[in-house]
């Protein structure tokens, strides 16, 4: 465990309460927790250990915001399992081949990508406010499968941030579902993919356990927090938290292609 000031633990207890917030409504909390872990720890800790630490914290957090969203949101918890186990061996083969590809020529990619999600959120205000009519064909279940779980589990593993995010707008277009049951299912599949990520970190000993288990307990006051409050104000007041942090993550990985 590095020596931290306490004004520093502080303010990453912060960080985690929120991050754990925006996670539960619609993903993306990793913008906000890993840059404060990298900023926050002694400039020669590793970044695998920021990167572990993260994960540690997240699983608690989208753990307790997936208690509370099963508890009061219709979401098929088995296919939510079924397309999360499909992204966790996405992520595996993502973070396999991870060394091997320059993630400069993908990050310009997935900017373009999220900005016509933007837009196609914003000209499509009805987009997500309620499921649409009629369940969800073989067909579309198994492009969930393929497209969430594999798909957006490799990107998970080769860039990462943002994956909440995506899930929830790809489940919300393939299963028909409203985006408060897309942010519920988006958290069981999180969970698996969490799982695995931490699962590798662990084995290779670059998680802070220490601090991972004092943010935890922010992270999952923010998450269950975020859930409730997701659940309280409907899918228009996870429609405005997914277009802002859209746009969060388009700046963020901007930056990091043109300015750090």
């Amino acid at each position: 465990m590095p020596d931290i000031p306490m004004t520093v633990v502080a303010l990453l207890c912060l960080a985690s309460v929120a991050a754990g917030w925006i996670d539960a409504v619609v993903g993306g909390g990793g913008l906000l927790l890993l840059p404060a872990l990298l900023l926050g720890l002694p400039s020669t800790t590793p970044a695998a250990w920021a990167l572990g630490t993260n994960k540690a914290v997240a699983i608690v957090g989208t753990s307790g915001a997936a208690v509370t969203y099963v508890r009061k949101a219709p979401v098929d918890v088995g296919m939510a399992v079924r397309i999360g186990l499909a992204a966790l061996a996405g992520s595996s083969a993502g973070a396999f081949f991870a060394a091997g590809m320059s993630t400069d020529v993908l990050k310009p990619v997935i900017m373009v990508v999220l900005l016509a999600v933007a837009a196609f959120v914003i000209l499509r205000p009805a987009f997500g406010t309620a499921p649409a009519p009629g369940p969800a064909t073989r067909r579309q279940r198994l492009a969930a499968i393929g497209l969430a779980g594999l798909g957006i589990g490799c990107y998970d593993g080769l860039i990462g941030p943002g994956t909440g995010t995506f899930l929830v707008l790809a489940l919300t277009a393939l299963l028909r579902l409203d985006l408060v049951t897309a942010s519920a299912t988006a958290k069981i599949v999180n969970c698996c993919t969490n799982a695995g990520a931490l699962a590798m970190f662990a084995w290779q000993g670059t998680v802070l356990w220490k601090l991972a288990a004092l943010l935890a307990v922010f992270n999952l006051a923010g998450g269950t927090l975020g859930a409730r409050t997701a659940l309280k104000q409907g899918s228009g007041f996870v429609r405005v938290v997914l277009l802002t942090v859209v746009l969060a993550l388009v700046a963020n990985l901007a930056y990091e292609q043109w300015v750090a």
